[in-house]
């Protein structure tokens, strides 16, 4: 049997995510209190091998001690997977302000703020025992739900989904990878009047970036240290992996270096996922 608990702050998207595993057909349970884990998995165990649960602040025990208990104790053959949802504060914020709903942990005079870094704090245990984690500061209700089902399926095909991702530096490292690459010492197609409006995806920018020897020898030495080191990472069995490529905007060069090193990886046979998590930014001023 094999049990998924999905945890993480409020507002940060585990309702989608409980939908998304209920789709993969999970047998899901919201809310549950942690003490109550064994007993489910006793009771589901000869008829449901997939079960996803979800815990969060309002059902967590009096102690962080009774917390791990309840997740180290659990029958023999329960198999236990961690997915932590989180979100940055002020993302969070907006979020409840949109909503206009009220935090679980808004009681008496404490501000939302308050309750956010409060929540983190009581969160702390199951976030440390996460086995996968995602933010959602900059994911879309349709951008999480493939993400989960990337990773998730992923973990049970047994598969090692390898994702390249583009980012801009000024506006922050994503949370969720393992490898990152800064690309802000390359040509700079913002810099050339005719290419600053395109984008990594446009061909122009491609044989700009082609013809230019510096950005060939960057993509070459990556995919190198990466295939030197992707058969241990299989052997460990890891289920996903992202490496992300950083430039100042994440419009020109980490675009075009994340697409073509996964056309390289994706020639060789690799299951290959990419994301650019600026474009939208950029679509919008079109």
């Amino acid at each position: 049997m094999h049990i998924f608990i999905v945890s993480g702050r409020s507002g940060s998207g585990k309702t989608v995510v409980l939908r998304v595993l209920e789709d993969l057909g999970y047998y899901c349970v919201d809310n549950l209190p942690v003490d109550l884990l064994p007993a489910l998995s006793h009771s589901l165990s000869q008829n449901y091998p997939q079960v996803a649960v979800s815990i969060d602040v309002r059902n967590l025990p009096s102690s962080e001690q009774e917390l791990m208990d309840n997740l180290d104790f659990l029958p023999k053959g329960v198999k236990t997977t961690v997915l932590y949802i989180d979100a940055k504060d002020e993302v969070l914020i907006r979020r409840y302000s949109e909503t206009r709903r009220l935090h679980p942990l808004t009681k008496g005079d404490a501000s939302l703020p308050d309750a956010i870094a409060q929540e983190s704090k009581l969160l702390d245990g199951l976030s440390s025992r996460a086995d996968l984690y995602i933010d959602t500061s900059d994911l879309n209700v349709h951008q999480l739900t493939e993400m989960v089902r990337e990773k998730i399926l992923g973990k049970s095909d047994k598969e090692l989904v390898i994702t390249f991702e583009s980012f801009g530096f000024k506006y922050g490292v994503p949370n969720d990878i393992d490898f990152v690459f800064d690309a802000r010492f390359l040509p700079n197609p913002h810099w050339e009047p005719e290419l600053r409006a395109l984008t990594g995806l446009d061909l122009p920018v491609k044989d700009f970036f082609s013809s230019q020897p510096l950005v060939n020898k960057f993509v070459f030495q990556i995919n190198n240290f990466m295939s030197t080191w992707l058969p241990h990472l299989e052997r460990n069995n890891r289920s996903y992996l992202t490496i992300a490529i950083g430039c100042t905007g994440g419009k020109h060069r980490s675009v075009y270096i994340a697409e073509t090193l996964a056309e390289q990886f994706r020639s060789r046979g690799k299951n290959i996922k990419t994301r650019h998590r600026e474009m939208s930014r950029y679509l919008e001023q079109l």
